[in-house]
């Protein structure tokens, strides 16, 4: 198990930043971890980094303890905090000489720094400082520096934010790539990758655990009816979908297609395609809509609405 959170409470003052949080995660797993603003989500990843101490619980990496066995624990981790902190007068390879230097590299340090420049596409950059970079290419020398020392745990507050859309491409391959041989924590608040990237999703709210499943287990539990998009090739009007058996709503979202809503969670697509044939029309599209992953965390989280 590389990471195991049991009873984790961490307190400021009155209010309670997360509450008796409990999870495990396994070797080869990306997750998501998802919240709105104030959820936990930095406070649960700052302890489980050994950055600051839990109020009560424990949380343990790799099997080591990170409040008792804080050094062991760190050594397993990289980490890229939502606000990365880098030399900006040093440049990308000096920075990384240093960050290797801490983790003691030794003889690997240079092969280790030449692997990162080249995995995170830093080569046209990697003799400019850091101040001179885009935040996009300072992203980059975040997570270089993050899996320097080939960590088992990756930690990832908002890695992806400030990239282009290439950047983005390049940097989601490379999570999926590392999370084949390691545990990856995802904070983000683009949906878009949760649903590419991530094997399973955590959700808090209020400092406490409200989800954990895959995305797509997520997306089936959702409650509210079920839609559909149907286009026929000749003209319907609306009347006549709505006098189908288990249709609650009908609109139109034009170019002659509807949006059809049934009243319950059961799948009235038997019935839709019976009206067609007892009607004589010819069904063009049939299409079944699931709840978005940004609907799953909107109606588990809507106490922050």
């Amino acid at each position: 198990m590389s990471i195991e959170v049991n009873q984790l409470t961490k307190v400021y003052g009155q209010q309670k930043a997360i509450d008796n949080l409990n999870f495990t995660i396994d070797t080869g797993q990306i997750v998501g971890f998802l919240g709105p603003n104030g959820a936990g989500k930095t406070t649960t990843m700052k302890i489980l980094t050994s950055f600051i101490p839990p109020s009560e619980g424990s949380a343990k990496v790799c099997g080591f303890d990170v409040e008792t066995q804080s050094m062991d624990a760190r050594r397993q981790i990289g980490y890229l905090p939502e606000h990365n902190p880098l030399y900006l007068d040093l440049y990308v390879r000096e920075y990384l000489d240093f960050a290797a230097g801490l983790h003691k590299l030794g003889k690997i340090r240079k092969a280790r720094i030449d692997e990162m420049i080249e995995v995170t596409g830093l080569e046209r950059e990697s003799r400019k400082k850091i101040g001179q970079l885009s935040k996009g290419y300072r992203q980059r020398v975040g997570l270089a520096q993050a899996m320097l020392h080939d960590p088992q745990v990756l930690i990832l507050d908002e890695p992806t934010s400030g990239l282009d859309p290439n950047q983005l491409a390049d940097i989601r391959s490379l999570i999926i790539s590392l999370g084949k041989q390691k545990t990856v924590i995802l904070s983000t608040h683009i949906m878009q990758e949760v649903q590419a990237m991530t094997d399973r999703v955590l959700i808090i709210d209020q400092g406490k655990l409200v989800a954990d499943d895959t995305a797509t287990v997520l997306q089936s539990k959702i409650s509210g009816a079920q839609s559909y998009v149907l286009e026929f090739q000749q003209q319907v009007a609306p009347q006549q979908i709505e006098s189908i058996e288990g249709v609650e709503r009908v609109e139109s979202i034009g170019n002659g297609q509807w949006r059809v809503f049934g009243s319950n969670n059961e799948d009235i697509r038997s019935e839709l395609f019976k009206f067609a044939v007892r009607e004589n029309l010819i069904l063009l599209t049939m299409q079944k809509e699931s709840g978005s992953i940004e609907d799953v965390f909107r109606q588990l989280t809507s106490s922050q609405a």
